[in-house]
């Protein structure tokens, strides 16, 4: 890993850029990933157009930073969150996403996901990073599980589905 220039296996991170305007609009109002966002309702490109141009301010400023996730081709294929960043208690939350089915099982959500928390660790001086997944996401539970995350709680019939109700699980 070099945190320069934020490469690690098959993947690097990078800032978010004004050409990332139609990857971002597609992904970010796909209903199938809406449940794992807490979004109800869909984007325009205005809004994300403003996102992406505030998304140069410095984490300690905005309490979020959202990287773009490249593979080797230099081909976007999702992006990783930190939110809710307390410099003070250093800690944040973590948030991932691989939009396409193609791309994932490919190991680029793992190498995205250990960069994040060295990064986190050596550059943010985070002592803590955590995650909240319904109980349903199996993949996203044995990723984290894998990194050393833990399970600290769950929240019971925490997120409304139309077929009814899903647990919520805290893993730190």
């Amino acid at each position: 890993m070099t945190l320069d220039k934020l490469t690690y296996g098959k993947i690097k991170l990078r800032p978010l850029e004004p050409e990332d305007l139609e990857f971002l609009y597609q992904w970010e109002n796909d209903p199938a990933v809406w449940q794992v966002s807490n979004t109800l309702a869909p984007f325009s490109r205005y809004v994300l157009k403003q996102y992406i141009a505030e998304s140069h301010r410095d984490v300690f400023e905005a309490k979020q930073l959202r990287l773009v996730i490249e593979d080797l081709q230099q081909k976007a294929v999702g992006t990783i969150d930190l939110f809710d960043f307390d410099p003070f208690h250093q800690r944040a939350g973590l948030g991932i996403l691989i939009h396409d089915q193609e791309d994932r099982g490919k190991g680029l959500a793992t190498d995205a996901l250990m960069l994040m928390i060295r990064y986190a660790r050596d550059v943010l001086g985070l002592r803590q990073l955590y995650v909240n997944i319904t109980t349903d996401n199996q993949r996203s539970i044995h990723l984290f599980k894998k990194a050393g995350f833990q399970l600290v709680g769950t929240k019971k019939d925490w997120i409304r589905i139309t077929s009814g109700w899903l647990d919520e699980e805290l893993y730190q």
